[in-house]
């Protein structure tokens, strides 16, 4: 995916455009920011023009942005770049997932089909690292944004040829109010985190950051219920499955955010590892989520959501507290079998937040069901890079590499109680399918 490839580059971005940790927070954030802000306009408006018209604007604006970063002179400008690029990203998922949940209206097969989408992520995954440090070490970090601009075109080309136009047969209307309101939700808290440290969390700016973010989210618990179609209807979090899968969600990609964040500039600034190098070691992560990506969702389909948030629970805990006790030295056996362990949880915990997410509404608003548990992902990354960067900011003691190794392993820490915060809150609302499918029947007679 993008945001693996930016995050291997992320060094060498460093480097060239002499860029803070907090910078590079925003490299990686300012993407995904703008992604979960839009993703549920996007999903909507995919609804009400057309689902293929929709992916094609989102591929065009994408790629552009993508040419964008490329030529971007300055660390400022790469920043508004990725924000671009963004905000075509938010226009592809929700469209694509809207397919497959059109296509597979059988539960079981609509499962399968989640576990194999979640496969394709990790083949992503897998690839991302590895092409992203063979084009940094080829033609430099700017290479990694030019490798969209094909496949984006071809993109498009293919898109008209063999996807179909749909819409839905009655598409809800625009809530301008709720979209300005996630906006400034989002946007307030994310810089609050990643500047805090820079700033000082009781100067004025930072305090005045965090006040908006409180003014925000209770206004928009206040007004969006009493809007006729709200961007985000609050009575579908009384399904405890649903709720809980959105705070899993939130905590199993703060997790892979805050991983990733930490684990490149630990390989290629401390260890001394080229793009390549770092990409290659965390291929097995990527491998095991491939293979138990679909595997999950076949267990989803034939027994429930439990057992694979459980093992995602116990996986991704002891993958990062494994990495706790890290040291400038480590054993490369050590490194790969966390990698292994904590990708193996990262992989069984896709199916089940998804299942449980587009189980709970009707297909005819596919997209909007498939961009509020994507909105969850992109939350959870970003305030993964932005809680862990700004935990390790501010306790490490010197500059770059000296003081990191041992300032990490607060983030390490901090990685861990996410996974256990998707173990625990599993158990918890993965208990009794009987409730999960009334709470979905429930959650679609709101819908309708």
């Amino acid at each position: 995916s993008d945001n693996t490839i930016v995050n291997v580059a992320l060094p060498s971005i460093q480097r060239d455009l002499h860029a803070s940790v907090s910078g590079l927070q925003w490299v990686v954030d300012a993407y995904t920011l703008v992604l979960a802000s839009f993703l549920v306009l996007a999903g909507s408006t995919a609804d009400r023009l057309g689902r293929r018209s929709t992916f094609q604007a989102g591929l065009a604006t994408f790629t552009l942005g993508s040419l964008l970063c490329s030529l971007a002179p300055s660390l400022g400008w790469l920043i508004a770049f990725r924000m671009l690029q963004a905000l075509g990203g938010s226009m592809l998922n929700p469209v694509a997932m809207s397919i497959i949940v059109n296509t597979f209206t059988d539960q079981k097969e609509r499962a399968r089909a989640i576990g194999v989408w979640g496969a394709a992520v990790g083949v992503s995954l897998a690839l991302g690292p590895v092409v992203g440090g063979l084009l940094i070490a080829s033609v430099g970090w700017r290479g990694i944004f030019w490798v969209n601009i094909p496949i984006g075109v071809a993109a498009i080309v293919l898109t008209a040829l063999f996807v179909p136009e749909s819409k839905a047969p009655h598409p809800r209307r625009l809530d301008p109010v709720g979209q300005v309101l996630v906006i400034v939700t989002l946007a307030s808290l994310v810089f609050g985190i990643i500047e805090g440290p820079r700033h000082g969390w009781t100067s004025p700016e930072i305090v005045s950051c965090f006040s908006l973010f409180v003014l925000a989210l209770v206004t928009l618990i206040l007004v969006e219920p009493r809007r006729r179609e709200p961007l985000l209807d609050l009575r579908f979090f009384r399904s405890a499955p649903f709720s809980g899968a959105t705070v899993i969600a939130v905590s199993a990609f703060a997790a892979l955010g805050g991983f990733l964040f930490l684990n490149t500039l630990y390989l290629q600034d401390v260890r001394g590892y080229s793009a390549l190098h770092a990409g290659l070691l965390t291929l097995p992560l990527a491998a095991v989520t491939v293979i138990f990506a679909p595997l999950s969702g076949r267990i989803v389909g034939q027994r429930g959501p439990r057992i694979p948030l459980v093992a995602a629970g116990i996986c991704l805990t002891a993958g990062a507290l494994m990495l706790t006790g890290l040291t400038r030295d480590q054993s490369t056996g050590w490194l790969l079998t966390s990698y292994v362990i904590f990708g193996i949880g990262f992989g069984a915990v896709n199916a089940p937040i998804t299942n449980t997410a587009v189980s709970g509404m009707p297909r005819a608003q596919a997209g909007v069901a498939a961009a509020v548990a994507s909105t969850s992902r992109q939350v959870g990354q970003s305030l993964g890079v932005a809680v862990v960067g700004s935990a390790v900011t501010s306790v490490m003691v010197g500059s770059m590499p000296a003081g990191f190794t041992s300032a990490s392993r607060v983030g390490w820490w901090i990685i861990a109680g996410c996974g256990l915060t998707v173990l625990i809150v599993g158990l918890v609302t993965s208990g009794r399918r009987s409730e999960e499918r009334r709470g979905g029947k429930e959650c679609r007679s709101r819908w309708a």
